[in-house]
């Protein structure tokens, strides 16, 4: 994997001074891997939390190391180093904790060995490719945000006939139904018969975005993929399959999230090729020649 590289480091990486500083009681139940911050709210006013034997129903309470909290009537977790992984989503699966139709989760589908944790964003039953899991609910948060700045990107195949000026207007923004959407960058990849390919890139990522957007323009999508997220491409991760990220890359994206190299997921079984040689006569000399990392991939 390719580290990003970063001259700055963080006031709030995870193994800062600043993290057993007081903090919001929020930020502590996010940084402790149990929810996002906004989840960690809306359970506060449902009074599910408890600071020192006192149920609390407004966020703004300051906890510290010597506090005792109190989630669901059990401790809060200790804070463990900020972890983050790349996971290849298969359709069929909800990108949430539970669900209310009792379908398969992201998370019933995680290996035994991982902690627990939340995804950054999210990905429908009907869509696939890359998801990041992560221990750390701050962590989440910043890299869900328009602000950091990074790109995610898919490949999308809609039914119809693609007209090219539809998706070179989507430049400019558009609104569906009274929901405004950002610049959204759209190239036709090829077209197939009655079915097409478009490559399709944005920053935002609102609920249904591409879907909504794209039965705006006539065309329906019948099939999603994310390909990369910021620094992190799919690459050959297989369905299924997580990856974790190095600390290291950890760091440089907490302390300046929008610059550097693309990382690529790590495999945990590399394959082998077998090298390929060229025919040589008897007796030539064969000079061997030095394999470097592959280069991340770029569209499918």
């Amino acid at each position: 994997m390719t580290a990003i590289m970063s001259t700055q480091r963080p006031e709030n990486t995870p193994d800062s001074d600043a993290s057993q500083a007081t903090q919001r009681i929020a930020k502590a139940m996010a940084r402790a891997g149990l929810c996002s911050r906004r989840e960690a709210e809306r359970w506060i006013e449902e009074g599910r939390v408890v600071v020192n034997d006192r149920k609390i129903d407004s966020p703004a309470v300051n906890v510290g190391p010597d506090d005792v909290v109190l989630v669901d009537d059990k401790p809060l977790p200790k804070q463990e180093p900020t972890r983050l992984w790349c996971y290849h989503k298969p359709v069929g699966l909800v990108t949430s904790a539970r669900d209310e139709k009792g379908r398969a989760t992201v998370f019933d589908n995680l290996p035994k060995s991982m902690p627990r944790v939340i995804s950054i964003g999210r990905l429908d039953l009907n869509s696939e490719g890359l998801l990041l899991l992560t221990n750390d609910g701050e962590l989440a948060r910043k890299l869900e945000l328009p602000q950091t700045g990074w790109k995610r990107k898919y490949r999308v195949r809609v039914r119809g006939r693609v007209d090219e000026a539809k998706l070179e207007s989507l430049k400019a923004g558009i609104t569906v139904e009274g929901v405004h959407y950002d610049r959204i960058d759209a190239e036709l990849e090829r077209q197939q018969g009655s079915n097409a390919w478009v490559a399709i890139s944005l920053r935002e990522g609102k609920n249904r975005e591409i879907r909504r957007v794209m039965e705006h323009l006539g065309y329906s999508v019948n099939r999603l993929i994310r390909v990369s997220y910021g620094p992190f491409n799919l690459g050959t991760l297989a369905r299924g399959e997580t990856d974790e990220v190095t600390p290291g890359v950890i760091r440089d994206i907490m302390g300046n999230p929008h610059k550097g190299a693309k990382a690529k997921p790590r495999k945990n079984k590399p394959r082998r090729h077998k090298p390929k040689t060229a025919a040589r006569k008897p007796g030539a000399k064969v000079q061997a020649k030095r394999s470097g990392p592959k280069k991340p991939q770029g569209k499918a």
